[in-house]
């Protein structure tokens, strides 16, 4: 390597260099699920230290990137739900969401009661359902509308895109309105109702990425079902 080399190499190196928070906290969640499922399978006292540390980093970064609680409760919080061996593994939350629209060609959305942001109907996957009858449940639960599965329409990762702060993937169904009327939940909505893509409500969270898609089900297009492109190199790489 030259001199005029290694110079623009030195330069490359401290370029000042910020990372949001939507890093921080894929970082923090990737850190304490490798550090939960270690401490979930080693039988090492010294492999048990040395992953509890890498917990206590991740719940500071965690607590820099949004906020939410001190980096110790956290910990604590992180610690007391490690399990043994397979009930252990940490993996992400699933989520099955629907998109369902009238015969207008408006899709139905609800009002978070927690937070205020618009989405589609969506909720945690319960066991003993199935896919397909999570998202017939929490359209009717949360809205009031019976429909019926018509096809998945796409597999997202919420951490990724930033509406997520757990780790979460979310399988998208399109369903076919076939009755029911409008009711929100009145625990988990503040309103429900049926939009035209010219006139949604502020904010919906994500709709940049799923919007399009979405109409396009809405409209009666067929596509393969959508997910997140690998990035270069795999984890690290830019969208």
């Amino acid at each position: 390597m030259t001199g005029h080399d290694r110079r623009v190499s030195l330069t490359a190196v401290t370029e000042p260099f910020s990372p949001s928070a939507v890093d921080l906290l894929r970082w923090a969640e990737t850190l304490s699920a490798i550090a939960r499922t270690g401490l979930g399978f080693t039988q090492s006292l010294y492999e048990k230290e040395r992953f509890e540390e890498v917990l206590k980093v991740a719940a500071d970064i965690r607590h820099v990137a949004v906020e939410e609680a001190e980096g110790e409760a956290l910990y604590d919080e992180w610690l007391s739900s490690v399990g043994e061996g397979v009930q252990g593994y940490v993996t992400p939350k699933v989520a099955v969401a629907a998109i369902v629209g009238n015969e207008r060609g408006e899709m139905l959305l609800t009002q978070r009661a927690d937070s205020g942001v618009w989405l589609y109907p969506v909720g945690y996957a319960d066991v003993g359902y199935s896919p397909s009858e999570i998202a017939m449940k929490e359209v009717f639960e949360e809205t009031g509308i019976e429909v019926e599965p018509v096809s998945v329409i796409a597999v997202l990762d919420g951490l990724r895109l930033g509406f997520a702060r757990l780790p979460l993937y979310s399988l998208l169904f399109h369903c076919r309105m076939v009755g029911g009327e409008l009711k929100g939940h009145p625990l988990e909505t503040r309103a429900v109702g049926f939009y035209a893509r010219d006139r949604l409500p502020w904010p919906v969270a994500g709709i940049d990425r799923w919007g399009e898609l979405a109409f396009a089900a809405i409209d009666g297009e067929v596509r393969p079902c959508d997910f997140d492109r690998p990035r270069t190199p795999t984890w690290r790489g830019d969208e």
